[in-house]
């Protein structure tokens, strides 16, 4: 029965199709993430594209509503693939954004059980995790993956090489944190191999701009207000970098006298 549920699924992504809150299963408005001005009783979120990017300011509610649909997916609110235990939440202090999963609801066709969910934050622990996983359990007789060897970025780029181009469901939560822009360049590369694949489906949070401009990507930006559809344009993202673009000795002196 295992094999069977992991066979390639003959169907294109998105496989997530919608999310919503159940008000009912909420016992303290007060308390985080409910109380965050995004997760009104009406929240919902459908997804119509294999790829959907998500922007906004730090502090509205992204990894928040990442972290809530990655648990709600199956993964652990740190980060990693199914079954992933990469941290040790007994000793965690900070305030993650899983328990959000208990009030969503969600609409599969058909629920996927493979894919990962990427933390920039995280990354060490999951990378760490997955040799010490390899040493402990070889497969094949070869080495271990040896992400940690890399430079920052390196070691991102191998990752995602390595393991986001199967069917499933991935969400990247900031995957540029460690990326120059010519390796932000090869990023998009890569996720055009995912959706040409066509078993791919994609959620991501970023600040970067490059990557809200791919192609055929749903791009939604998140303020207090909730969820819009936006172009790369109409995003303060873009409209920052092209004003520093234009005089960056000015624009930085301009911001720094604020």
């Amino acid at each position: 029965m295992a094999s069977k549920r992991n066979r390639p699924i003959n169907l294109p992504a998105p496989y997530l199709k919608r999310i919503w809150l159940e008000p009912s299963r909420i016992a303290n408005r007060e308390a985080y993430p409910f109380c965050l001005p995004l997760l009104r009783d009406d929240f919902e979120l459908s997804f119509d594209r294999a790829i959907t990017i998500i922007v906004g300011e730090n502090g509205t509610g992204k990894s928040t509503l990442l972290e809530g649909i990655a648990v709600l997916a199956g993964y652990d609110e740190a980060g990693g693939g199914k079954g992933y235990m990469t941290v040790d939440h007994s000793w965690a202090l900070e305030k993650m954004g899983g328990q959000l999963s208990n009030a969503l609801r969600a609409s599969w066709l058909p629920k996927i059980t493979n894919g990962w969910f990427f933390r920039a934050e995280s990354f060490f622990s999951v990378a760490r995790y997955l040799d010490e996983m390899a040493q402990k359990y070889p497969m094949g007789g070869g080495p271990p993956p040896d992400f940690l060897s890399h430079s920052h970025g390196e070691g991102f780029l191998r990752f995602f090489e390595e393991r986001c181009q199967k069917q499933g469901i991935f969400i990247f939560d900031e995957p540029e944190s460690a990326l120059s822009p010519a390796r932000q360049i090869e990023f998009l590369k890569l996720m055009r191999r995912m959706e040409n694949i066509g078993h791919c489906q994609v959620i991501m949070a970023t600040h970067a701009p490059m990557l809200m401009a791919y192609p055929n990507a749903r791009l939604l930006r998140l303020t207090k207000y909730g969820l819009e559809p936006v172009t790369v344009k109409e995003t303060d993202h873009y409209r920052v970098m092209r004003e520093f673009c234009e005089d960056p000795k000015g624009f930085v002196e301009a911001a720094m006298e604020e």
